[in-house]
């Protein structure tokens, strides 16, 4: 399936304001199920883009703007291929197939941060995961398919305007959150159960959404199971895989892999507002 991807981003200050480097995460992370076909960024003129890789091999712009100005626009163009299945087949190692299984040595150092159990996570949190294994050993893919499916029973889906993600602690206790506080609750569930898991931000394609496009930015998770690799799980959907999923950026948390961050000299007020604009389409033609 062939996608058109919009993603433009408009800030309006009251008066000129000196606009500081803006980092900016659109560019789509290529595999076998996606392949990139155009990508083109226009921030304006009198601006100046560098191009980097972070420590997860995510591309980053950042944007440097010439003289004060009362507004900026960034706009990303992007085509790109899906074939992701719907229904996918996991190829996981034997001595994965039953939890509680150990990473070998090698995977073990390499996945660091992402697996294990956050200093200080909340009783809550632990509690909440360790509900969701009946018996040890278990089937591991219906665990984590388990907890996938089990965050909206327990979470409500809510759109927050507000920047940053609710401790996994807080959106238990809210009994809400967004796309990002979900998948937050979800990966510290799963780290807590001794799984390498990472949060990923990015586009979704939703062809039943009836207005706006079919998608949105997004964000879910990711977890490593050897010979199958990492996993997507969507948990405010309840899906598993990358079917109707265009990942931008991966880390050990969200608030590394926002899509736009940055900030302008000036007082808080200065700000009128900022409008983010996202359409994901099928194009004409695509299968």
């Amino acid at each position: 399936m062939k996608l058109g991807i919009r993603h433009r981003t408009r800030y309006r200050y009251r008066r000129p304001v000196t606009v500081q480097p803006h980092r900016l995460l659109a560019v789509p992370r290529c595999g076998a199920e996606l392949r990139l076909d155009e990508f083109i960024l226009d921030a304006g003129p009198d601006t100046a883009i560098a191009w980097s890789d972070d420590v997860f091999g995510n591309r980053i712009a950042t944007i440097d703007f010439t003289g004060d100005r009362r507004e900026i626009a960034i706009d990303a163009s992007i085509v790109v291929e899906l074939d992701a299945p719907a229904w996918p087949l996991f190829a996981i190692a034997v001595e994965a197939h039953r939890y509680p299984f150990p990473y070998d040595e090698d995977d073990r150092a390499d996945l660091g941060a992402l697996a294990g159990p956050a200093s200080g996570e909340a009783d809550s949190v632990a509690a909440f995961a360790r509900g969701f294994v009946a018996a040890e050993p278990t089937d591991t893919l219906a665990l984590l398919k388990d907890l996938n499916a089990g965050m909206l029973p327990r979470v409500a889906y809510r759109p927050r305007e507000e920047e940053g993600t609710q401790s996994p602690a807080e959106t238990l206790a809210l009994g809400s959150g967004s796309c990002r506080d979900i998948a937050a609750l979800f990966i510290a569930c799963a780290r807590g159960l001794g799984f390498g898991a990472r949060a990923v931000s990015g586009y979704l394609h939703d062809p039943d959404q009836a207005t706006g496009g079919q998608g949105s930015t997004h964000a879910w998770a990711e977890v490593f199971l050897p010979g199958a690799g990492w996993i997507a799980f969507d948990p405010t959907h309840g899906r598993v895989g990358d079917a109707h999923l265009i990942p931008v950026a991966v880390a050990r948390e969200n608030r590394q892999i926002m899509p736009l961050t940055g900030r302008y000299a000036g007082s808080a007020d200065d700000l009128l507002g900022m409008d983010v604009d996202v359409t994901v389409t099928a194009m004409a033609g695509a299968g």
